[in-house]
């Protein structure tokens, strides 16, 4: 329903050489901005990686006001910290899909504690999303975290440690 409704306004409104037009029709607003819309028809990073690989942060989000449901995952090296990967599956709207989009391709190549630093309004601003749809990029800030999170209580456990590091203190801030 997005796809082709997105298709008739970024057509200019046209409906097909056979259908009626009426000017309702030819008058609607864009309803996304083409940056959603965008990362709605060629969603970056849609996967999985193996959630018990030790390389692999999972975040797991949900808005229960909507329903939508975000997986955020990320691979690090583990020599230089540095996210190397990341990729997404959601269940939601199309900001939502678009959020998680952007996430992932924010995320890659960066340090964690510099993806921690990714805030929702950024994010929001960036596909201009509208007030009622400020939830989905909440989401996806809030999966990047859960997959830091995620990664850091892997890396904790693997290493027999309890004290938290540098990167915990700050996501958990």
């Amino acid at each position: 329903m997005l796809r082709l409704a997105a298709k008739r306004l970024l057509q200019g409104g046209r409906l097909g050489s056979n259908e009626a037009q009426s000017p309702a029709v030819l008058c609607l607003p864009r309803l996304y901005h083409e940056r959603v819309v965008d990362h709605y028809d060629n969603p970056r990073n849609v996967g999985s990686f193996d959630k018990h690989d030790p390389t692999v942060g999972t975040g797991l989000v949900g808005a229960p006001a909507c329903g939508d449901v975000m997986k955020l995952q990320i691979k690090v090296d583990d020599s230089t910290g540095k996210i190397v990967d990341a990729c997404f599956k959601t269940f939601g709207c199309g900001s939502a899909i678009a959020s998680s989009s952007v996430a992932t391709e924010w995320v890659k190549g960066k340090q964690m504690e510099e993806v921690l630093t990714i805030k929702n309004t950024e994010i929001a601003k960036h596909l201009s999303l509208p007030p009622v749809k400020l939830h989905c990029s909440m989401l996806a800030e809030d999966a990047i975290k859960a997959a830091v999170k995620d990664y850091q209580a892997k890396q904790t456990k693997s290493n027999g440690s309890t004290e938290a590091t540098p990167v915990e203190k700050a996501a958990n801030a």
